[in-house]
């Protein structure tokens, strides 16, 4: 099996499965929006716990996992539903029980977060409950790599994207991803199908810069180069970057004008749910046609390669004054795949918006094609939601904690 990209249907939110065509089918999950209740009873709401489950492998003691869970920021939008569908904690006290799988947790062999994104989320707003356990978990990591001398096994492992305020992260080189360098391994191993590059969260200079960055979602940033197989096959560029906001596109714009290559895609995920934000400093709502794009982030947002592919993590998106997803927003990215006489899809609308479904590509000589829907797809959900056949009441958000992992 090739190379695939799938992007579950979860409104306005994140929730991609990157699963390789090497022999281990290595899987890596952006962000999770598991929502537990739904809204209105005309919103539509996809059971993706089960579209997931049914994308995992079982390790030999049956667990469902991943090789690795990318946070691309605290937001729950892109952490929602961690702590009822995934395991956080120590691997030798992972439930020995005998549920059958669709009640099985969801093992994370390895983490892929960074600090900054966790300080910087708790300087403005607090974090939710998910978002709190994850960082909880992230520490743990950290600490039983420095106990252990980074010698670890799966579920310890941890890669930290970034490095933290104050030398906090100086200690932790085996395990730490600068900006601008590369991950070549997932779970500690190579795969010939992958590599990633670090573009952001991007560190303050001084103060008075880092307190600008504070004021804009500081996402990991990664553009990640897939080969369809191990066999040498055709390789294509996905870049995702989160709910990163205008001053962070114009920022890597400025950095990257001259090797404009690293921001090459074939694939993008737009920024915050096609938000008008990570165009403009403007607000859509009150301008309009008057609001004005950044040429920068326009430009950074635009090195689409032929054919390429756009996809708006969305709701369905309409003429109207919301934000996101934006109309303004989305005919800057139509006109962008316009040019590469490629494709701008919405996962709120895929196929249709009152029957959602899974969006998934396959690499072919082209780049990303659109794998073609399954003819009995499961079923949507309307008002409070079951997965797995169980039922999760919504808990308390717990107080906000500390951030970073030091």
């Amino acid at each position: 099996m090739g190379t695939t990209i799938t992007f579950f249907p979860v409104a306005n939110g994140d929730m991609t499965l990157i699963k390789l065509g090497d022999a281990a089918e290595t899987t890596i999950l952006i962000d999770c929006n598991i929502r537990e209740t739904g809204g209105g009873q005309d919103e539509p709401i996809r059971d993706v716990a089960v579209d997931l489950r049914k994308r995992l492998k079982r390790d030999k003691k049956g667990r469902p996992y991943v090789d690795a869970f990318l946070l691309s920021h605290p937001d729950k939008d892109h952490c929602r539903g961690i702590r009822n569908h995934f395991y956080l904690g120590a691997p030798a006290d992972y439930p020995d029980d005998k549920k059958e799988d669709a009640e099985k947790k969801i093992f994370i062999r390895e983490i892929w977060s960074s600090p900054i994104i966790y300080r910087r989320a708790s300087k403005n707003h607090p974090l939710g409950a998910d978002a709190v356990a994850l960082n909880k978990e992230s520490k743990r990591r950290v600490q039983v790599n420095r106990d252990e001398y980074f010698d670890v096994e799966d579920g310890d492992r941890i890669l930290v994207l970034g490095e933290d305020e104050d030398g906090k992260t100086d200690d932790l080189d085996p395990i730490l991803i600068k900006v601008d360098e590369v991950i070549t391994q997932i779970n500690g191993a190579e795969s010939n199908c992958f590599s990633a590059t670090l573009l952001a969260p991007l560190p303050g200079a001084d103060d008075e810069s880092e307190e600008e960055l504070r004021k804009n979602h500081s996402s990991v940033i990664l553009n990640i180069e897939l080969a369809a197989d191990e066999d040498g096959g055709a390789t294509s560029c996905f870049l995702t970057g989160g709910d990163a906001e205008v001053l962070i596109w114009e920022l890597l714009w400025q950095k990257h004008e001259e090797s404009s290559e690293v921001l090459e895609y074939d694939l993008l995920q737009t920024p915050h749910h096609c938000s008008w934000h990570s165009l403009s400093y403007d607000s859509w709502s009150e301008l309009r046609e008057d609001a004005e794009v950044s040429q920068d982030a326009r430009s950074a947002l635009s090195q689409i390669r032929d054919k390429g592919k756009i996809v708006a993590s969305s709701a369905p998106i309409k003429d109207d004054d919301c934000d996101p997803p934006c109309w303004g927003a989305k005919r800057e990215y139509e006109d962008i795949v316009k040019g590469a006489k490629g494709t701008f899809y919405c996962t709120g609308e895929y196929p249709k918006a009152d029957a959602v479904a899974p969006l998934e590509f396959t690499i072919g000589d082209s780049g990303f094609d659109v794998k073609p829907l399954a003819k009995a797809a499961a079923s949507t959900l309307r008002g409070s939601v079951t997965t797995s056949g169980l039922t999760f009441p919504p808990k308390p958000v717990q107080p906000n904690k500390p951030a970073g992992f030091a």
